[in-house]
């Protein structure tokens, strides 16, 4: 089981990762003032869409940008705090992965209903999405095994004496 947890804590921190630096950098761009970012940002992000057809970093539409600060107020700190908790051993990283598999999970349900019912998904699209519901659900998973795990000896010690 110590194998299954080290490679769920890997990946969980690496797309964590993904989220924390993609997020402000790429993502903002579609709700925020494009004087904020500089020219290469803007090109990267260009460059993104039209490499993987993705219409939706292209021309945003009123619901993904909602989704996008919701990644920008919520899921963005969730996953550098995800990081930080699951690299330091904290117990409560357990909660954040948690929230963090929830919050991807739910917003690209949103994201594969508009690809999937409006027939503008290419496989290059799909392939760069499909991960990160991969990483949702194993994000899920940790948490919820995370929490379920028994009390530490020490801690069961401390409520014996009381």
């Amino acid at each position: 089981m110590g194998v299954v947890s080290a490679v769920a804590d890997a990946v969980v921190v690496l797309f964590s990762l993904t989220i924390a630096v993609g997020v402000p950098l790429i993502d903002a761009q579609a709700v925020l003032s494009h004087d904020a970012y500089p020219a290469q940002l803007r090109d990267l992000k260009r460059w993104y869409a039209a490499e993987f057809d993705d219409y939706l970093m292209a021309q945003p539409p009123a619901f993904f940008r909602g989704l996008l600060c919701l990644e920008l107020a919520f899921l963005w700190p969730l996953s550098v705090a995800t990081v930080y908790g699951v690299l330091a051993r904290r117990r409560w990283a357990a909660t954040t992965s948690l929230m963090v598999g929830v919050t991807t999970l739910t917003s690209l349900s949103a994201i594969f209903g508009e690809m999937l019912g409006s027939g503008k998904a290419t496989t290059k699209l799909l392939q760069m999405y499909v991960p990160y519901a991969v990483f949702a659900v194993i994000a899920i998973l940790r948490g919820l095994c995370s929490c379920s795990a028994p009390p530490s000896p020490a801690s069961s010690a401390r409520k014996k004496r009381v």
